[in-house]
């Protein structure tokens, strides 16, 4: 390595955005509800930077109070930039404390950028030769890259690229980096609302820079322009000229670049400690306390941890030494010495004291299950030929009770062998006093159950337990092992490589890898077990997944693995009378718009009936400039444009046939001639279950054409039929329960039809005078209600102008106005508390609920109201299941539970036993959870879905 110091300049906002928007989807908010993304991410970005890099020298540069000299240029300069998010705004105190509390300095100087701070250091750092490496995602830094200047930037996935002078040459196809400057000046730039030259965009720059080198000299000889482009480039000459000036990084900000002071020096460890625990950033700690591990003199005598076993790695309690992979950070005052490993800050099987031992066949085996049988608790996960338990046979079994320590049984290919290899482990499996424990245990289930295997005892799933913790987050193994544990798995792709025709089968794996890939799996999710029984209890959801999420795994196991069998051949007629269909449609479409196009393309749709046919006066565009044809917008035209109905038919039609007509046939498996689909417990983060491969809950049911599809789903034979199990309106009877109002109460108490009494209430007429329309539109507000439906919600959904919509509205509530509380009620609720729950405890987390951007805040007012209703609903059908599923294996019946799809059960039912179990479907249903408000089950039964429904 050179002996050139380096210094490198951090963009604290670049990092600071990047990292809040690195966790947008997922965002990390504490247990005060305050969003702390913007500080993880920034942090996590510093800290790899000072371990990747080791620099000597490292600043944090921040703007303050924008570019004045840009401004006065040009008033509209960054004018259009979105308000900074609120969490953003939370963070930077914190990360200035932090930086304070690390000695790093700050950098900033009212009135100008961090681009022209950072400029200004780099080229005096320059000066007196240093290399400054500019840490900084944007692009305009580019114009800064000497021969000691980089840029040093994060790129998307992790970790960094360095761009010299060659990389600013070849990305710009430039000559010089300066020429960055003329480029940007050229082209403009939307987010800091720099102009450019008019229909000069990055091809057109580049085009022109490599013909003329500059802005002045492109300037100076418009004449040799053709067409267009000339009277528009020779109409804006000054714009491009302030242009280029907005773009120009500063070189003179009033700033000094002191050698001593910009030395990384020790970190205040009891003070940043003290700030990461507020902010409750754990592993964020860890992984600052191993990057400045600070180690006692008298460390050096303590003998380093032998491990007992080939197959142990370097154990976690080692001590560093600086050698490969590691440096003196600093130079060591006193009896401290700290050291910084360049390595990732996770532990890894590499870095981590472990036993992971195979079991060879006989005696061995014997032993080990004898052992396995005398504990309380086992983690277990199975390996297997693929990830469809259907299909899938096992590889081998990886079992752990104590962690850092486990055991792997590969098991055997032939059938009769592997059956004879589980028959000794049968014991374990259905030992009632045994707790198993597993990440995603439905999988492993449904794999045993192919093996005539019952796992029975006490379940604990740490897929299920984190989904209840925390519902909006992943909840896959990898990211909860990085997320607690601080600890990076074995990837599966190191061991069969990634998907597609090459990637291999477990089988081929060597088994001293399968040993450690599988053992390692079992051994994090023990120790993620030992984490989430504490905040199960901490969250107050330890009920919950005790008595509703892990009974109902071993129900809809039996479910998917019973399936539904399905009539291919109504499917084949069915898609021939949808093709007929669509090409009527296409013929009609084609006849209005005059022409014939590409209806599927947006593109070509936007330019017919905006261009040609020009259905509006100002059309919406996308991003990309296109009209937009999305279903929301031909939606609010379809009621006055015969076209546009016909296009939306059309696309209702295409999508039906290809996502299900067509598709369902291919998805029947070839081993049971059923449709078997994944019931996925852990997506919704209001409790409803999620369908998947097929999706059989969005099967459309407002149209004809898509109803019936429901008539392929058939019983297994003639000996069984199907039978239906529907709650009657259950989320308008929880919110009458839940916000106690009378009204509503006695209306469904007395058997009245609800929509009809809610339209003599509010249109103030007798229920036997309430017309077909009253009626419609007193169920879209109903309904509505509940997802907070505005007066132009409502007009788009009916016939009523907004006026009269917003007036149903108020007379709504003012003939409910317990309703109305309820929901100010639940709001409050959310504010104060940052969740609402369902009436089992089920909690939903609003994190933006007092977000000052009323759009982003009115989002989550309205999940406040909807959440607890919606979860309600799902958690009573759970308790349903439960409740009948238990009843039916008690009562040895032949009738299955099949599907559920939102609010009904579908059953193959055994004929003889019709009666019994429609008497017992409606009772455990309707008594599944007692409300104010009875629950009501509508029951049908028939030779497929649709009859039955």
């Amino acid at each position: 390595m050179s002996d050139q110091k380096r210094l490198f300049l951090v963009d604290a906002y670049a990092l600071i955005f990047r990292g809040y928007y690195a966790f947008i989807k997922n965002p990390r908010i504490n247990s005060k509800g305050v969003d702390t993304s913007a500080i993880m991410g920034f942090m996590n970005s510093l800290l790899d930077v000072i371990k990747r890099e080791r620099p000597d020298h490292l600043a944090v540069c921040f703007d303050k109070g924008g570019s004045a000299d840009r401004v006065e240029m040009f008033e509209a300069y960054k004018a259009n930039r979105d308000e900074t998010p609120e969490a953003i705004k939370v963070a930077v105190p914190y990360i200035e404390q932090i930086l304070r509390a690390m000695h790093i300095p700050i950098m900033v100087k009212e009135g100008f950028e961090a681009d022209d701070v950072i400029g200004t250091l780099s080229k005096q750092a320059e000066k007196e030769g240093y290399k400054t490496f500019m840490v900084t995602p944007d692009k305009d830094f580019a114009q800064l890259v000497s021969d000691n200047i980089f840029m040093y930037r994060p790129v998307f996935g992790g970790g960094y690229e360095t761009w010299g002078i060659e990389e600013v040459k070849k990305k710009f196809e430039v000559d010089d980096p300066l020429q960055v400057i003329d480029f940007l000046g050229m082209m403009g730039d939307s987010s800091d609302n720099i102009p450019g030259l008019p229909g000069v965009g990055e091809k057109t720059a580049k085009k022109l820079l490599a013909e003329y080198g500059s802005m002045e000299n492109l300037l100076a000889n418009t004449h040799e322009l053709k067409g267009k482009m000339k009277e528009k480039i020779e109409a804006s000459k000054e714009l491009g000229m302030l242009s280029k000036k907005l773009a120009t990084i500063m070189l003179d900000v009033p700033v000094e670049f002191d050698a001593k002071d910009f030395e990384l020096d020790h970190p205040d460890i009891q003070k940043v400690t003290k700030i990461f625990q507020e902010l409750e950033f754990r592993q964020l700690l860890s992984n600052f306390q191993k990057t400045f591990a600070v180690e006692d003199s008298s460390a050096e005598t303590d003998t380093e941890e032998t491990p007992s076993k080939e197959n142990s790695k370097t154990p976690k309690t080692s001590k560093p030494s600086a050698g490969a992979g590691q440096f003196s950070l600093f130079d060591a005052q006193g009896n401290e010495d700290v050291i910084v490993s360049t390595q990732s800050s996770r532990n890894t099987s590499e870095t981590t004291s472990h036993l992971y031992q195979s079991i060879a066949p006989g005696l061995a085996t014997k032993l080990f299950i004898q052992n396995l049988m005398k504990q309380s608790s086992v983690c277990f996960d199975t390996e297997t030929t693929g990830i469809d338990p259907i299909t899938a046979e096992l590889v081998g079994i990886a079992f752990s009770w104590e962690v850092g320590k486990g055991f792997y049984l590969p098991f055997p290919e032939n059938k009769d062998d592997a059956q004879e290899l589980i028959e000794q482990l049968r014991p374990f499996f259905e030992s009632e006093t045994i707790e198993k424990i597993g990440q995603n245990l439905k999988y492993d289930i449904k794999v045993l159950r192919k093996y005539n295997i019952k796992v029975k005892g006490k379940l604990f799933d740490t897929m299920l337990a984190h989904y209840l913790i925390n519902p909006d987050m992943r909840h896959n193994m990898d990211v909860l092992a990085e997320t607690y544990l601080n600890y990076t798995p074995i990837s599966i792709e190191e061991l069969i490589g990634k998907k597609g025709k090459n990637q291999l089968s477990m089988r081929d794996v060597p088994l001293e890898k399968q040993t450690e890939y599988a053992v390692e799996d079992a051994d994090v999710t023990l120790q993620l077990k030992e984490h989430f029984e504490k905040e199960l209890g901490e969250a107050n959801t330890q009920k919950l997944f005790d008595d509703i999420e892990i009974p109902l795994l071993r129900v809809l196991a039996d479910m998917e693995l019973e399936g539904i069998k399905l009539d291919k051949e109504f499917l084949n007629s069915l898609s021939e009378e949808l093709d007929n269909d669509i090409k009527n449609l296409e013929t009609n479409i084609y006849k209005e718009a005059g022409e014939e196009f590409n209806i599927a393309s947006p593109k070509q749709l936007g330019d017919i009936l905006f261009d040609k046919l020009k259905l509006v006066d100002k059309p919406k565009k996308t991003k990309t400039g296109q009209y937009a044809t999305s279903e929301d917008i031909l939606s609010y035209l379809a009621k006055d444009h015969e076209i546009i109905k016909h296009i939306l038919e059309y696309r209702t039609l295409a999508k039906l046939k290809s996502t299900y007509v067509d598709a369902l046939p291919t998805q029947v498996e070839a081993s049971t001639g059923r449709v078997h689909t994944d019931y996925m417990q852990t997506v919704a983060a209001t409790g409803r279950l999620s369908s998947n491969n097929p999706n059989l809950q969005n099967i459309p049911i407002r149209t004809e054409r898509g109803r019936q599809v429901r008539k392929a789903f058939i019983p297994r034979n003639d000996d069984y039929t199907l039978l239906s199990a529907d709650y009657s309106q259950i989320e308008l009877r929880i919110i009458a329960a839940l916000s106690k109002e009378e009204t509503m109460i006695n209306a469904f108490k007395h058997g009245e039809d609800i929509h009809a009494s809610t339209a003599s209430k509010v249109f103030n007429v007798p229920i036997e005078n309430v017309t077909r329309e009253q009626r419609s539109n007193a169920k879209t507000v109903n309904f509505g209600i509940i997802y907070g439906v505005s007066a132009f919600g409502l007009s788009n959904q009916t016939d009523l102008s907004r006026s009269e919509a917003k007036e149903l509205i108020d007379t709504y509530y003012a003939t409910y106005p317990k309703l109305k509380s309820y929901i100010s009620e639940q709001v409050d609720f959310a504010r104060d508390h940052g969740y609402v729950q369902t009436v089992l405890g089920r909690r939903r987390y609003l994190k933006d609920i007092n977000s000052r951007n009323a759009v982003v805040r009115s989002a989550a007012e309205r999940n406040a109201v909807n959440a607890p209703i919606q979860g309600s609903a799902a958690d009573i059908i759970k308790i349903a299941m439960i409740n009948i599923y238990n009843k039916l294996e008690a009562g040895n019946y032949k009738t299955k539970m099949l599907l559920q799809v939102h609010d009904e059960l579908v059953f193959d039912v055994y004929k003889p036993e019709l009666d019994t179990i429609k008497s017992l479907v409606k009772m455990e249903m309707e008594n599944a959870y007692k409300l104010e408000v009875p629950l009501d089950v509508d029951l049908g039964s028939g030779n497929n879905w649709l009859e039955a429904h």
